[in-house]
Parts: C-alpha cells; structure tokens; sequence
C-alpha cells in the first residue's frame, strides 16, 4: 500500500476541515510549496491536492498554485475538488498534473464523467466518492464539498462505471476525515472485496502507523494522510515503508 500525503488548499493557504465543515478549519502555517519539498524528501511519489474552494463552488479557485505545484518534477500530483468540465480535466493534465479525481460531477453527470474516463484512460482519472454511513451502515454519497446527501449507494456508483475501465477510486468516509479517530477499515476492506479490481484509496481518519498497518491488511491500495502528517504524528521510520511503491 502506498501513503499518498494531503494538501488542501483554501484561498491559497494550507488548512484541514473537521468533517468537512467549512466553519471547522483549522490553519496551518506552512507553504505549500514547501511541504511538496518536504514530502518529496521524504520519499513520497504522489501529492494529493485539494482545491476546497473548487469543492464548495464548482470551479478552480487556486489554479495558478496547482499549476506551479504541477510544473515541478519531483512528485506527480493527483488534484481535485472543482473537477467538473472536460475543460478542467484538459487544463489541469495540460499543466503537469498526473491524475484528476472527478467528485460531484461522477455522481450529477455519468454521461459526462464516462466519456472522460474513455478519453483520458483510467490512469489519469480517478473518481473521488465521499460517504456518510446510512442507519444501516450503507455507505451513501454526498457531493458539493460534502454538503448534499443522496441516496445512491457507494456499491451502485462504482458499478456505473466498471464497463468504463475504471481504476483508481479514492473513498472518503466524511465522518472520519480529520478526526485522527482512525480510519473505516471495514468499510475499505469491504469495497476490496466487491472490487478487487479497483486501486481503492482510503481517506479518513488516519493517525498513526497502526492504521496504515490496518488499510494495508484491508485490501486499500492507497491511503490519504493530510492532518497526521502535518501535526508530525508520524516518525520517519514509520513512512517510510508505505511512501514507495514496492
């Protein structure tokens, strides 16, 4: 399994949310630019990064930094949040960025969101489902930076797209995300195995090395890490195994 460590941007600074909870942020002073050097230093291969203010409105509020982010060789760069026109998908793989995760738009425009994959191939486009766990512990989708519930499931969502090719699915329980609570592990041990053939990315919840240990165990091909890498919550030592593909 490989650590895919987290930016996300907000106005062009780097902050965390508590749930996705816009009110709910929490600052953090460093560069981004900054903490690409840093965790390219410490190995990793791939950055994930967050365009919240896309997320919340629908389109690129911090282009200008993702493209200097994208324009550097030492990491590839996986983006999302405001991924919702073929035009973003073009501009952004223009720019140097390696992969884009198509969120809401993968839930409100399947048409669309089909073509892309087909177009782009499933190496370069990852779908991005954020869950909230039902009554009965289905896992249903919210989309517009996590704010509009619906009732499709997880399961049906990623059916939708298997006769497409895709590849890549980065899953985030939103109960979870930046709580430091520890990850879904059975929710992600779960989806690998209805979909094995899917590189499942776990987002949420992770604080430690145990829990990476666990996602690792779950089947996860990937997990997101932001809020526990930047309070330093794990050593170097630990990273490392999980920061290179093997």
């Amino acid at each position: 399994m490989r650590l895919i460590p987290s930016i996300d941007l907000r106005g062009g600074r780097c902050v965390r949310l508590l749930k996705g909870d816009f009110d709910a942020e929490t600052r953090y002073e460093f560069d981004p630019r900054d903490l690409l050097r840093r965790y390219a230093e410490l190995g990793a291969e791939w950055l994930h990064i967050v365009d919240l203010d896309g997320a919340r409105d629908g389109q690129l509020a911090n282009r200008a930094l993702i493209g200097e982010l994208a324009a550097q060789s030492a990491v590839r760069l996986q983006v999302g949040g405001g991924v919702r026109s073929a035009a973003v998908i073009d501009d952004l793989l223009g720019a140097g960025v390696a992969r884009v995760v198509v969120g809401s738009a993968a839930v409100d425009a399947p048409a669309d969101t089909t073509e892309w994959l087909r177009r782009h191939g499933p190496e370069r486009v990852c779908l991005g489902f954020d869950v909230a766990l039902d009554a009965a512990g289905v896992p249903r989708l919210r989309t517009h930076g996590w704010r509009t519930a619906t009732t499709q499931s997880l399961w049906s969502a990623v059916e939708a797209y298997l006769a497409a090719g895709l590849r890549h699915v980065l899953c985030t329980d939103i109960a979870r995300d930046g709580a430091l609570g520890g990850p879904n592990v059975a929710l992600y041990a779960e989806a690998s195995r209805r979909y094995p053939q899917i590189a499942w990315q776990a987002s949420g919840g992770v604080s430690g090395a145990g829990d990476l240990a666990q996602l690792a165990a779950s089947g996860a091909a990937a997990a997101i890490s932001g809020k526990a890498l930047l309070e330093n919550r794990l050593s170097t030592e630990e990273l490392q195994p999980y920061l290179r593909a093997v």
